[in-house]
């Protein structure tokens, strides 16, 4: 059930994102509204949340959630809108409001869906971390 809450908090904001975003500023239909959201809601949650979210955390998570945005609005704009201005600028914008957005999603999953993302997150070991070597010059002639 938790799940279902983050896919409807998801949707909700692409609804209103995408509205604002495409719909005000560029006159787009309710119908490419409506398929722009679907499509960007079930990729971020699967790839983002799913995926990424418990390898590289929340605050990374968000970056990859906005070139995801952006490359979503760019190409699937390209086919289905005929001015470069809309398909540009309504990237830039859907894509900085929604990765805006998922900064509160992901703070959400990681409170409410601890569990999920404490277990399939990698630790880090900090006994590989540092190298100590000497570091052998060939042009030195006192060893060899």
């Amino acid at each position: 059930m938790k799940h279902l809450n983050v896919l409807l908090i998801k949707f909700v904001t692409s609804i209103f994102i995408f509205w604002v975003s495409l719909g005000l500023l560029f006159n787009a239909s309710f119908t490419l509204i409506i398929s722009f959201s679907i499509l960007l809601t079930i990729s971020s949650y699967f790839i983002g949340d799913q995926i990424v979210l418990p390898r590289i955390g929340k605050n990374n998570t968000v970056v990859v959630d906005f070139f995801l945005a952006y490359f979503i609005v760019w190409v699937f704009g390209g086919v289905l809108f005929h001015s470069y201005l809309m398909i540009g600028w309504g990237s830039i914008i859907s894509a900085t409001l929604f990765a805006g957005s998922e900064m509160f999603v992901h703070s959400y999953i990681v409170k409410n869906i601890k569990s999920f993302v404490l277990e399939k997150q990698r630790t880090f070991d900090r006994k590989f971390a540092f190298e100590f070597a000497e570091e052998e010059d060939p042009n030195h002639p006192n060893d060899k």
